[in-house]
């Protein structure tokens, strides 16, 4: 909790568990940016095996990673077919169209899903006078979707459409624990996976790209052009490990603590759009008219919630909030006055 509070803003808030914090004192370090940091080496063999990859890179932020994965996996001027509402989209500032100069073909995802013949439009429509598509993004989970996993076989049906696929699996390990299927089926359809260890893995920074061998090894020097190239960073990847070793099954009590929230919101705010159901992972999303209102009142209460669009409000659990900081936030959201 912050400074007392119920931090429901997002699970980014995680503070590195005392394991963490050991192994980053003890890290064995080299310089990185010759390859030469073995705890770096050790991690990204790590993650690369457990998604099904050949190679993985360590780089600062989900949103480097996905960004290198647009700059390796697409052409200027062409377009990406996304969900209108993947973090690649909105939650980026744009980036996408100055690092790798191309445009989205945003298509609905409110399920969180993508439609097949959606895609296959997208494609198609290269024939028609509209910019030929160079890449399809997938996010798993998606987040404004109530953190809803992807089903695997919908990703497979879309990758055979022979479009070079980014997966943005910056929770991806929630979407494991979630559906009882590995991350590296999860990622099979793939070329390229991202995945963050610094939300509900709780580590303090970094996450991790991995795909084919020969694009990893481009993917090195793209990342030095954005200015990610880092030298004695093992201190840090020193807590993925810890991470990726210890953080993932316990997500489950995450999702457990969601649906019980989303439950007390549905009940509170009917007209929400809310179905307690949909919440298979650690996000609960819903619509209010007055947003700031409710916020400030949260907050009165000592918890912490955010936004993520224009009257859209979203609380998230994660290993910093208990039982008992769950129970709290419940009954705030249940006195709400308006």
């Amino acid at each position: 909790m912050a400074s007392g509070f119920v931090d429901l803003r997002s699970d980014t808030v995680t503070r590195p568990t005392p394991e963490m914090r050991r192994a980053m004192a003890d890290a064995e370090v080299g310089d990185d940016v010759y390859g030469e940091d073995p705890t770096v080496n050790a991690l990204q063999e790590a993650f690369a095996e457990r998604v099904g990859k050949e190679a993985a890179l360590f780089v600062p932020s989900g949103t480097m990673g996905n960004q290198l994965a647009l700059r390796l996996l697409t052409e200027p001027g062409t377009a990406v077919v996304a969900g209108r509402r993947q973090h690649v989209v909105v939650y980026e500032n744009g980036a996408a169209a100055r690092n790798a100069g191309v445009q989205f073909h945003p298509l609905d995802d409110e399920d969180g899903t993508l439609r097949v013949a959606d895609v296959r439009w997208a494609i198609e429509a290269a024939a028609h006078h509209h910019p030929r598509v160079s890449l399809l993004c997938v996010e798993n989970t998606h987040m404004p979707a109530n953190g809803a996993p992807w089903p695997v076989e919908r990703l497979r049906e879309l990758a055979v459409l022979g479009l070079p696929v980014h997966l943005d699996g910056a929770r991806l390990f929630n979407a494991e624990v979630a559906t009882g299927t590995s991350a590296a089926d999860h990622a099979a359809a793939a070329t390229t996976v991202m995945c963050c260890l610094s939300k509900g893995l709780c580590a303090p920074v970094g996450s991790l790209l991995a795909g084919p061998g020969a694009v990893m090894t481009h993917a090195r020097g793209e990342r030095q052009r954005l200015g990610g190239g880092m030298r004695q960073v093992g201190v840090i990847a020193a807590a993925g490990l810890v991470a990726l070793g210890t953080m993932v099954e316990r997500l489950a009590d995450d999702h457990a603590r969601a649906r019980r929230l989303a439950e007390a919101v549905a009940e509170r705010w009917p007209d929400g759009g809310l179905e307690p159901a949909s919440v298979r992972t650690n996000c609960v999303t819903w619509r209010h008219a007055r947003p700031d209102v409710v916020l400030e009142h949260l907050r009165g209460e000592g918890v912490l919630g955010g936004t993520i669009a224009p009257g859209v409000l979203r609380l998230m659990t994660h290993h910093d909030v208990d039982d008992d900081g769950l129970e709290r936030a419940r009954k705030a959201v249940a006195v709400s006055p308006v």
